[in-house]
């Protein structure tokens, strides 16, 4: 028999990775030929999905207070049916302005069931003991690229951008809607307890919650960077593109290869001590293509993939440890949004870098790479909960 919370994991693990398969990787299969149908430049359909990012960041303070409030069990259903109507809306868009509205909706999606209210769902379930829960999730959606690009490049074969479109919006509803309605009910908070939640959220000294915004926002700023230019930058820094795309194709396993690692041998380390060596991983493979150039390439790769991996899960096991569970989510969200918007901007401000200085680009996302690393270093953990898994 799967153990209950085993059988939580699995179900929000697999409803993240839809989630995230069929909006934030979206747009590198479908942008293309969204554009030539619509009329339209390839950077205006990233730039409705940038508005997507800008509009989850501000909700996302919101939805995780309602998780706080109310458990994630509804509002993680409610979002299985705001991203098939962002979908569907997409999927008939006409114009612009509905291209645009379309992504605005995802946007409220994304801010309201990616993974900070996927972690925020699981506190509010288990507290301070949700570490392990955390990676579990993280552990399946780090799938969510390797299912979706091929899905979405099969839909649009097969039935157009349209058709891909309309059948993500389905599967909203025929398996994440279902999946989400197998998170457990929370049931409400009593009055004096929600009341009293606001206390504690300011509890937390604003230099640390200051300090680990501005880790989430830079490693976020990288990550996206990353995913968005890493061929053409391998390319400028002497890297054939067959290789390029080679290497593009190890990030992935080496992402969920240092989730297993965190799931394993570093779940009785202090996430802070995790995430600290996470964030000199990228750096380091910076180091490596410096000293050895393109056949360094793969070492590159597998060093981000690693580190951006185990940064991904200190993104929910780092305020819980630091702050506690009471108003997980609400905080989670105001952390969040800083990194949201560096997100937006990451392939736009990368891609500026990448035109004037080609693969030197890479000494602007190392030099974020250790600032986040120095922030980490002043940052001072808490005790570790007992793990229950």
């Amino acid at each position: 028999m799967i153990p209950p919370r085993a059988g939580t994991v699995a179900a929000l693990g697999s409803a993240q990775t839809l989630a995230w398969a069929s909006t934030y990787y979206l747009p590198a299969i479908l942008a293309a030929p969204m554009a030539r149908d619509l009329g339209l430049s390839v950077p205006t359909v990233f730039a409705a999905f940038s508005l997507a990012l800008v509009g989850s960041a501000l909700i996302g303070p919101y939805a995780g207070r309602t998780i706080d409030r109310w458990g994630g069990r509804p509002v993680l259903m409610a979002t299985s049916l705001v991203f098939a109507l962002g979908l569907a809306l997409l999927g008939a868009s006409r114009t612009p302005l509905m291209l645009f509205l379309a992504w605005a909706v995802l946007g409220i999606g994304m801010g309201s069931g990616l993974y900070e209210a996927g972690f925020a769902a699981l506190v509010r379930l288990y507290g301070a003991s949700s570490r392990g829960a955390i990676t579990g999730i993280t552990l399946i959606a780090g799938f969510a690229s390797t299912v979706g690009w091929p899905l979405s490049a099969w839909l649009e074969a097969e039935f157009g951008w349209r058709g891909a479109c309309f059948a993500w919006a389905a599967l909203h509803l025929v398996l994440g809607l279902p999946l989400n309605a197998c998170v457990p009910r929370a049931g409400a908070l009593p009055a004096r307890e929600a009341t009293a939640e606001a206390p504690a959220q300011a509890a937390p000294p604003m230099r640390a919650m200051l300090l680990l915004s501005f880790v989430f926002a830079a490693t976020w700023f990288i990550s996206t960077a990353m995913a968005a230019h890493l061929p053409r930058l391998l390319v400028a820094g002497g890297a054939t593109m067959a290789a390029a795309v080679a290497v593009g194709a190890l990030i992935g396993p080496a992402q969920v290869a240092a989730r297993l690692l965190e799931f394993g041998l570093l779940r009785r380390v202090h996430p802070l001590l995790s995430a600290r060596l996470a964030a000199t991983m990228h750096p380091l493979g910076v180091a490596a293509l410096a000293v050895a150039g393109p056949p360094a390439a793969a070492v590159f790769g597998v060093l981000h993939g690693a580190g951006n991996g185990i940064l991904t899960i200190a993104k929910g096991t780092l305020p819980l440890v630091l702050f506690g569970p009471q108003g997980y989510g609400h905080r989670q969200g105001v952390l969040m949004v800083p990194a949201r918007i560096a997100q937006a901007l990451a392939p736009w401000l990368f891609g500026v870098a990448l035109d004037h200085w080609g693969a030197g680009a890479l000494a602007l996302s190392a030099g974020l790479s250790l600032l986040a690393l120095g922030a980490l270093m002043v940052l001072r953990g808490g005790p570790m909960a007992t793990q229950h898994d």
